[in-house]
């Protein structure tokens, strides 16, 4: 009789999440190899992911949005031109299937569509608010909660985010702020009909469903991709995304200036904020990750690294609510991988204290040798090819690097070959195909 949920340790809880994905349960595989090529490439990644010695080191290589510019294309065509997109992506996958241990989907490719629909003013994009021929999306920083506001986004935050903070993030939300604080509502279902008495709220709601509608034909255009390429062999990693609880109020609600400084003229304040945002964002990614029978989430850290905090202000502000947010997602069998953006170099004695093979960390530009020493037993590590070496170098320097974080990082298992941050501007293929080639020579355990 199997236990119930309570019951399982954090390790039968991981093991029947992953359960699907390691068996490769309801893929239907375009043939043989393919099958057999999705059983070797995912074994190779859990291991790794459990500090375990696989076969021999996989390769993660740093695409971003260059099979936009490999297919002749560019991001902002991509962006509104859903058959362009495919056709990049299906043509990468297809001239690298031997040079790829994962394959990244279009997924993080947005649609120009709907951000235009949205009129979103935190972003700017190719051909709104950046050239056409741009590489990348461009997030616009600004302190969309104004100083005074912690105590009003505190007391309610739900509606703080749907009639504050969304209309001045999104020009087609504009009409949520003359509609009534939800709680208003409660016990009266009748006055739900009242703000839209409003003809700027009828048109913000058109708007939004729009942008809905939109949405939902861009997401069914990208999964086509990313069945194909589980069919022909690529685990798609099943998980969900994480955001520190630091960098929710540092990222989109006071931006970096506005939380620099409420670190040093409202520490309490802000650290009672950040405490609330851990509380409320826990169960909720825990769910939202039960919802979809995902195994894994990812953190992007932005605000975390060597240069924009002290060692004390991360001690104080950062790693505390980040630590038990990892903690309790462990608890509950769920894998958890991190992306350092920056360098990581004065972190590294805090951020191994997990249990052996939950945590995997991406290093951009952190000391791989210092990582691997320091945190290697207990972590899976993986990184740190320069974007900039790809961008210029030669496939010979692209490959050397390649060999030289091999023999640093391979020793006992744990560590994936990948980029410190995607290189969507790389001239020359060779730069990809040499991951590979490096792996494949002096990666083999």
């Amino acid at each position: 009789m199997e236990k119930e949920w309570s019951q399982m340790t954090k390790e039968e809880k991981r093991d029947k999440r992953m359960k699907n994905y390691i068996e490769g349960t309801g893929i239907k595989f375009r043939d043989p190899r393919a099958k057999k090529l999705y059983h070797e490439r995912v074994t190779r990644q859990v291991k790794v992911s459990r500090c375990e010695v696989p076969d021999r080191v996989p390769v993660s290589i740093p695409t971003g949005h260059y099979p936009a510019y490999y297919a002749g294309y560019n991001l902002k065509r991509v962006m509104y031109d859903a058959d362009a997109l495919k056709t990049a992506w299906r043509k990468f996958m297809n001239d690298f299937y031997e040079d790829m241990d994962s394959f990244m989907g279009p997924g993080f490719i947005f649609s120009g569509k709907v951000m235009d629909i949205c009129d979103y003013k935190n972003y700017s994009w190719p051909g709104h608010g950046l050239g056409d021929n741009v590489s990348l999306f461009q997030y616009i920083e600004a302190p969309y909660m104004k100083e005074d506001e912690y105590a009003t986004m505190m007391k309610d935050t739900s509606d703080f985010a749907f009639r504050v903070l969304t209309p001045r993030t999104m020009g087609s939300a504009a009409g949520l702020q003359y509609f009534p604080p939800l709680s208003s509502m409660l016990g009266t279902p009748m006055v739900m009909a009242r703000p839209f008495v409003n003809k700027e709220v009828r048109e913000t709601f058109k708007k939004l469903i729009a942008a809905g509608e939109a949405m939902e034909n861009w997401q069914n255009e990208t999964a086509e991709v990313n069945r194909e390429a589980v069919e022909a062999g690529f685990p798609m990693n099943m998980g969900g995304l994480g955001i520190a609880p630091f960098d929710v109020i540092g990222d989109f609600l006071r931006g970096t200036s506005g939380v620099a400084i409420d670190m040093f003229r409202h520490p309490d304040t802000l650290l009672e904020c950040i405490e609330m945002i851990y509380e409320q964002i826990v169960p909720r990614t825990i769910e939202q990750i039960n919802a979809f029978g995902g195994f894994s989430i990812s953190f992007p850290l932005h605000k975390g690294d060597d240069t924009f905090m002290s060692r004390r202000q991360f001690e104080k502000f950062y790693w505390p609510t980040l630590k038990n947010y990892i903690d309790a997602l462990i608890a509950e069998g769920i894998q958890v991988s991190l992306f350092a953006e920056g360098k990581y170099n004065q972190r590294l004695e805090y951020i191994g204290d997990f249990p052996k093979g939950w945590v995997s960390w991406a290093f951009d530009q952190t000391d791989m040798a210092a990582a691997k020493k320091m945190i290697g037993k207990t972590c899976a590590i993986s990184g740190n090819v320069p974007a900039s070496l790809m961008v210029t170098g030669t496939p010979e320097e692209v490959k050397a690097y390649c060999v030289k974080l091999i023999e640093t990082c391979a020793p006992g298992g744990g560590y994936t070959l990948a980029g410190g941050a995607t290189a969507d501007e790389t001239r020359n293929p060779e730069n990809l195909k040499v991951f590979m080639q490096a792996a494949r020579e002096y990666g083999v355990y």
